[in-house]
């Protein structure tokens, strides 16, 4: 059944062009469209849940078009708990999650985009990468030090390095969306109280100590840097092929709510349905019920 609620909320948190895209005009805190009590935003979180979890097996059926959906977000912006909540209904045979780390010798022996190319969704299935083809102009952007170890040539890593690289993402987001591929990109967009308060609470609540490492801290001293970053890649990259989405994320379950709700926008956008067997084959059918009946 189609969904019927409706997301008009979304528009003020999606980004199409990034030329006048300034990450201040963004509050991690706005909560714009929320229904204002705890009970309606999870009864509209589950609608899109539940519609999500048909809007997943039709395209699986339809196997044309694939989702991606990447993440990405400071630490402690809660990539790994969107994904949790808004995907618990999903099949999860119908969903890849790749989660990228530092790349290793072989990635770094590579061009940036060879490990993200190789991780992509097939036709009929959602991919979710939780961190992406961002970390590298976001971490190698405030961390220049890094490219030293990525073996590029110094006469290409001029002035215009990074608008180039930028660039190259764009270009590589079009030939996706060419290729049938939808791209969704959130920021999950925290303030710096909020991500102080949720490494407090690690640190305070033995059970997620776990959560909780010195690298945390240490890149927290260049959290204006990683703002600075994110504001030239999403100005740089947002495209109504491959849109941003500016995810408020000071509140998690409102996170969740922006997060499905453009999902599920996108994939009705699609308009799938299940294939229909052909003649012959729905003679296969009424013959085979036939004999179940007789037995």
């Amino acid at each position: 059944m189609k969904h019927k609620q409706g997301h008009k909320f979304l528009a003020r948190y999606e980004v199409t062009d990034g030329a006048k895209f300034r990450l201040k005009d963004h509050k991690p805190d706005d909560r714009t469209g929320d229904p204002g009590t705890g009970d309606e935003l999870e009864t509209m979180l589950a609608a899109d849940v539940a519609r999500l979890a048909e809007l997943q097996e039709l395209l699986y059926a339809d196997g044309t078009w694939a989702l991606l959906c990447v993440f990405q977000g400071m630490d402690a912006s809660g990539k790994d708990g969107t994904i949790r909540h808004v995907m618990t209904g999903v099949n999860p045979q119908g969903i890849e999650v790749t989660s990228f780390k530092a790349p290793g010798p072989e990635a770094l022996a590579h061009d940036f985009l060879w490990r993200i190319h190789a991780a992509m969704p097939e036709r009929g299935y959602i991919g979710i990468f939780n961190r992406s083809h961002y970390e590298d102009v976001l971490v190698t952007r405030v961390h220049p030090e890094l490219l030293e170890k990525t073996g590029l040539p110094g006469a290409l890593r001029g002035k215009k390095f990074w608008l180039h690289r930028l660039d190259d993402i764009a270009c590589y987001e079009r030939y996706l969306s060419r290729q049938g591929i939808v791209v969704l990109k959130f920021y999950l967009n925290l303030s710096k109280d909020e991500q102080k308060r949720r490494f407090l609470a690690r640190i305070d609540q033995h059970h997620k100590n776990w959560k909780f490492t010195s690298a945390d801290l240490h890149e927290r001293k260049f959290f204006d840097q990683y703002r600075t970053a994110f504001e030239a890649a999403i100005e740089a990259t947002a495209a109504p092929r491959a849109p941003w989405y500016i995810v408020p994320a000071d509140h998690k379950k409102f996170a969740h709510l922006v997060v499905g709700a453009a999902i599920v926008d996108a994939l009705e956008k699609l308009d799938l349905k299940a294939p229909v067997l052909p003649e012959g084959e729905q003679a296969l059918l009424v013959a085979a019920r036939a004999e179940l009946e007789a037995e």
